[in-house]
């Protein structure tokens, strides 16, 4: 392995982790007021629902598909199903899945692209990120016929012991990458580097997407029209003339 493979799969990984959570963290203490995705529906809506549909819908699935798929011992799974057919299944369900969201970013793109209004009222950052995004997913869909190619489920699983040995701190970990292709390389390259310019860009609007759960578990609201009164205990004080 060169220094090069050194530095990218075995430092980048924890820069681009440390920035992500710090720079995130930062960001919400210094400047809440850019704390939003900047949404363009009020400026035309046009494909947004399709393009926005789809690609929330992929990449959210891609992303738990990832987080468990790596993250995962083999040997949690192992009774339940093997490698090869682990593999198979992300394949079939991942290729849907990134299909669906290069879709949808390919229809954000256009968009913010062509629309000279979306255009002028888009930052830098904004369509910066949604080439990457657009590079990120097209690459993620070039891997599917490479891992056709070994459906033992073996580079599957190198990819993972990768993962699992960065996120525990363990030695060994860029050595398993020897054999792997370039397209997975960059794959996972990118993918990184999305962490990396996180904190940076609207995807910071994510962590208040996680926020929003707390809306499952908290007491209902006792809502009644001015018909029916108001609840006992909450009579209206008298207005002053």
């Amino acid at each position: 392995m060169s220094s090069l493979d050194y530095a990218l799969f075995g430092i980048y990984p924890y820069l681009c982790l440390t920035v992500f959570l710090l720079g995130s963290l930062l960001r919400y203490d210094r400047d809440q007021y850019s704390w939003k995705s900047d949404s363009s529906q009020l400026l035309r809506r046009g494909t947004l629902r399709w393009g926005s549909n789809l690609f929330h819908v992929g990449v959210l699935f891609l992303f738990f598909g990832h987080t468990v798929g790596m993250l995962t011992p083999h040997f949690v799974y192992e009774p339940f199903i093997s490698a090869g057919n682990k593999q198979l299944m992300a394949m079939v369900s991942g290729g849907i899945a990134g299909l669906a969201g290069f879709v949808g970013v390919s229809l954000l793109l256009h968009r913010r692209l062509t629309d000279e209004r979306i255009r002028r009222n888009s930052k830098f950052s904004d369509i910066a990120l949604l080439l990457l995004l657009w590079i990120q997913l097209a690459l993620g869909l070039a891997t599917i016929p490479l891992s056709a190619q070994h459906l033992d489920g073996g580079m599957m699983m190198l990819l993972a012991e990768w993962a699992q040995r960065i996120v525990t701190f363990r030695g060994g970990a860029v050595e398993l990458l020897a054999e792997a292709s370039w397209v997975f390389k960059l794959h996972m390259f990118l993918g990184m580097s999305l962490f990396l310019v996180f904190p940076f860009t609207r995807l910071v609007h994510v962590w208040s997407g996680f926020g929003t759960l707390a809306y499952l578990v908290r007491p209902y609201q006792l809502v009644r029209s001015r018909r029916l009164g108001l609840p006992p205990g909450h009579e209206r004080a008298p207005q002053q003339r």
